[in-house]
């Protein structure tokens, strides 16, 4: 499987190809840095994303509060984390970097607030 990417992680942007052999080896080429090949290996065997949303508060002054994960989650789980966090409504005050919710989906990721409330 081959796969064309965009690399995300420096300023250069480089358009990487990368395939993904029987063996589980990636290959990859492009790259202008050492970071593109990283990068690219773990978008093919195990892509990850940050999640930002919102949850709902008991509070008539915010209604909601934007929240995001601390770090990135496996991108097959965002949808089941979306599940857990469309669930929650916020019954306390919290400042901006408190954990809302610690190890969403047993990640080992926080969910945490982005605004003090």
């Amino acid at each position: 499987m081959t796969k064309e990417l965009i690399c995300i992680t420096c300023p250069n942007s480089c358009r990487i190809s990368a395939e993904l052999g029987e063996n589980g080896t990636v290959s990859v080429s492009g790259n202008l840095c050492p970071r593109g090949e990283i990068f690219a290996s773990n978008e093919l065997t195990c892509p990850k994303r940050s999640l930002t949303t919102t949850v709902r508060t008991v509070f008539g002054d915010m209604p909601v509060l934007p929240v995001r994960t601390a770090g990135e989650i496996p991108k097959e789980m965002i949808m089941d984390a979306m599940a857990v966090l469309s669930g929650l409504v916020i019954r306390e005050r919290v400042k901006c970097g408190d954990v809302v919710v610690r190890s969403i989906l047993d990640t080992g990721c926080d969910v945490i607030a982005t605004l003090d409330l």
